[in-house]
């Protein structure tokens, strides 16, 4: 840190060459090196955000630009950025967020920081190139990977990025990107994957991109609401398209009514069958999370298993070893991604432990920890938690 105040006379002694008044001005003012000598941490942040307002004056401009004064640019700001409290760094990241002349790798410290931190850098700051968003893709966090799919114009680098890791969340957030540079592959891919991600259907209607064709399969998979606004914007012969659903949900129905599976029928036999029944119900749009409840209520734990992993998108392994876990908050996880009520959990809790041998267990205890599951947070963020905490219980 003793190296500080030498950085801001060096910046000082650029600011001569400027010759400019209003920063040599600002830069001359002996409280800025009074600033840089203390080392109190609210002289250290108010030494923060002086430089950030003077390096974004309309002054400074191209000579912010230049190699020798981003680099000093960069030495100040992260000596001062890694002391600097939580709300500094908030602010300190609003200022930032469409300057052209900060740092580099200042920005990139900020997009890695906390979300509320990260946000307005991830979505503005013109310095994060493509390499940059997809490093956050791979690296930060899924609230970061939010962000990233939601930044306008978007290249189709980051969006191949978002499609391969085909996080639900991230998929939802891109589909609603209107400004994305989509090709007709990726928005094909977006279409299909709503096949599973009840999310995203209601952006993707509206997309600009959205063809006829690609209407007439988003159809099939819609509530009635986002059905006539389909067939509204693109004149869909609704008459053979019901048809088509109705086939659909008929077949699934006659399934769900004639599917008897013997006790003594080999358990392999019985889930693969148990995953057909779901997925024609999803297929058909006829799977909602109330058929969780109605599934245990018919004493089918197998069932609502496969089809919270639908619904949700989870691993079948980590829903199966949720169930069979000490640990009711998980399941209470799963159900708050996929929309279940804090209301309706006691009652999924106690049918699951009655067909389960008790499990999950975990007691008063695990009951109690399983309703702050049902925190006021998004279902993608919810869905989230429960990968990264299920993923433990199969992980030796």
């Amino acid at each position: 840190m003793s190296s500080l105040p030498a950085s801001i006379l060096s910046l000082a002694a650029f600011a001569l060459e400027w010759r400019d008044p209003a920063l040599n001005l600002a830069m001359n003012s002996e409280s800025l090196f009074d600033l840089a000598k203390s080392r109190q941490p609210a002289d250290r942040e108010r030494l923060l955000l002086a430089i950030a307002d003077l390096c974004d004056s309309p002054h400074a401009g191209v000579a912010m630009k230049t190699p020798a004064i981003q680099a000093l640019l960069s030495s100040i700001f992260m000596s001062l950025v890694v002391e600097a409290e939580r709300d500094i760094r908030h602010r300190l990241s609003r200022k930032l967020s469409s300057a052209e002349w900060a740092p580099n790798a200042l920005i990139n410290v900020l997009a890695l920081d906390d979300i509320e931190i990260a946000r307005p850098i991830i979505a503005h700051s013109p310095v994060l190139k493509e390499l940059d968003l997809v490093r956050l893709l791979v690296e930060a966090t899924i609230e970061h990977q939010i962000e990233v799919a939601r930044r306008p114009q978007l290249t189709q680098t980051v969006v191949a990025a978002i499609l391969e890791q085909a996080e639900p969340a991230v998929l939802t957030a891109l589909a609603g990107n209107y400004t994305a540079e989509l090709s007709p592959s990726d928005m094909a891919e977006l279409v299909e994957a709503s096949r599973q991600i009840a999310a995203m259907r209601s952006p993707l209607t509206q997309h600009p991109m959205l063809t006829g064709q690609l209407a007439k399969r988003l159809y099939l998979w819609v509530g009635l609401a986002l059905r006539q606004g389909l067939t509204d914007r693109f004149r869909l012969d609704v008459s053979l398209l019901d048809e088509a659903l109705a086939a659909s949900v008929n077949e699934a129905h006659h399934s769900l009514a004639t599917d008897a599976t013997p006790r003594t029928q080999r358990e392999g036999e019985r889930e693969v069958m148990e995953q057909r029944l779901i997925d024609k119900l999803y297929n058909a749009g006829q799977l909602r999370p109330a058929y969780l409840v109605r599934a245990l209520r018919e004493g089918r734990l197998g069932l609502f298993a496969t089809a919270l992993a639908m619904l949700g998108r989870f691993d079948a392994a980590h829903v199966h070893a949720t169930l069979d876990s000490e640990r009711p908050e998980l399941l209470a996880l799963a159900c708050a991604a996929v929309g279940i009520d804090r209301s309706v959990f006691p009652d999924i809790l106690d049918m699951t432990r009655k067909l389960n041998n008790g499990r999950p267990g975990g007691g008063v205890e695990g009951t109690r920890k399983a309703s702050v599951a049902f925190a006021p947070v998004s279902q993608e963020v919810a869905g989230a938690a429960f990968r990264q905490a299920a993923r433990a219980l199969v992980t030796p």
